[in-house]
């Protein structure tokens, strides 16, 4: 490894609330609710009956009708975001770009399930020969960093982290350590989902982890609060384009943050639930703020996982306690996921953005719905937001079914 810096230059999103970064800051500040009753199918007979979906989303905006014909939804989203990521980064406009050199790893935790689903149902229907040729190539997980790296000839190292939850997230942190052994200059990263559909609906209801309050769908998504009783699906993608700043002054790149540590950690305790003791997210975060070169106290916000299930919001609540002490209480925390809900493997990316803008804008959002104190989670989630704070260091949390943990920290870029 090398001690080279990694900066954040290009930044792309597509969320419930906002079909661009701009956008959904805005929504973030305003507190807007991104969670409704589902509309892509009748719901009715499901136990949890709403969802983070994406409105009136038209991907030939951005996207080529060619391009579009072939992608599940999930690879749309990765595209779309990867399209303003690699755009508001101005890349393409550097003339020394060598394209061996930009790698692209784009997370999801389940891929093209709606391909599948649909598919599935022809073969059963109306036999093996009806099931289309592309089946394959628009459910697999990596095909939306193939196709960002088609699109734009970028030869570098190319694949997918695929660690649920904590996926971008992860593949964010491996990009980094990428960087820093001297594979890529830069690496276009980040996740995409399209989950809302009737058979991931029905496993994550029949593991009774989603929310049931189907006739308050604004009020569903409440983590940390007394009265939570499960997450909400969501879809959409975070892209991101980092590289090194030796690469990024080079070319004179806006430079947004720095990309400063990296932990990941397993808690070896279960398939779904969190170690009680807190231990694996505890020394996640630890050790991504000792990559980083960082101590507590140089931590001024963190975003945290935040589910809203009963189990996680306790445990990473205790996690915190033991990282930080005291200063635990001192340090605003949010949870993206109570307007957007849960974008599984593509949370992890879009609350890196969050962080990014956090510590662009010294100011970090509220979390929405948290009404009733829960005992055993007491620390400042900024139930009144937005709020204006020095955030020169931000930490972002991320959890996945399996045990897998991911710690990043991004902070303020000083040359």
């Amino acid at each position: 490894m090398n001690n080279e810096r990694v900066v954040v230059t290009g930044l792309g999103a597509l969320t419930p609330i906002g079909k661009n970064v701009a956008e959904f800051w805005q929504g973030l500040l305003k507190g807007k609710n991104g969670i409704v009753r589902i509309s892509r199918f009748d719901p009715s007979e499901f136990g949890s009956q709403i969802a983070g979906e994406i409105k009136d989303f038209d991907p030939l905006e951005r996207l080529e009708r060619k391009e579009v014909k072939r992608l599940d939804p999930f690879a749309q989203y990765a595209l779309y975001a990867a399209v303003e990521a690699v755009e508001d980064s101005g890349l393409l406009q550097y003339d020394g770009l060598d394209k061996h050199r930009v790698g692209v790893i784009v997370s999801s935790g389940i891929g093209g399930i709606d391909t599948l689903e649909r598919e599935m149902q022809k073969m059963f229907q109306k036999g093996p020969s009806r099931v289309s040729p592309f089946l394959v190539p628009m459910m697999i997980p990596d095909i939306a960093a193939g196709h960002v790296a088609i699109k734009y000839g970028f030869k570098g190292p190319n694949f997918c982290v695929v660690s649920a939850c904590a996926s971008s997230a992860h593949a964010i942190g491996e990009a980094m350590k990428m960087i820093q052994r001297g594979d890529a200059d830069v690496v276009v990263v980040g996740g995409a989902e399209a989950p809302i559909i009737k058979t991931a609906l029905a496993g994550f209801s029949s593991a009774r982890a989603l929310s049931t309050r189907n006739d308050e769908p604004e009020k569903a998504s409440r983590p940390f609060d007394a009265e939570r009783d499960g997450f909400v699906m969501g879809e959409g993608a975070g892209i991101v384009v980092i590289e090194s700043l030796s690469h990024a002054l080079k070319r004179d790149a806006r430079i947004y943050a720095e990309l400063k540590g990296y932990g990941a950690t397993a808690d070896a305790y279960h398939i779904t639930a969190p170690d009680p003791s807190g231990e694996g997210a505890r020394r996640s975060m630890q050790i991504a703020i000792e990559d980083a070169g960082l101590t507590i106290d140089d931590i001024d916000y963190i975003n945290a996982h935040g589910t809203s299930t009963k189990l996680n919001d306790k445990t990473e609540t205790l996690a915190i306690k033991q990282v930080f002490g005291d200063r635990a209480y001192k340090i605003p925390i949010s949870s993206t996921k109570s307007m957007v809900g849960h974008l599984l493997g593509a949370a992890g990316a879009v609350e890196f953005i969050v962080s990014v803008l956090s510590v662009i804008n010294d100011t970090v959002h509220k979390t929405r719905n948290y009404e009733h104190p829960d005992p055993e989670c007491d620390l400042d989630y900024v139930p009144d937001g937005p709020r204006k704070v020095t955030v020169r260091n931000a930490l972002s949390n991320s959890f996945g079914f399996g045990g897998h943990n991911a710690s990043l920290i991004v902070g303020k870029f000083e040359g």
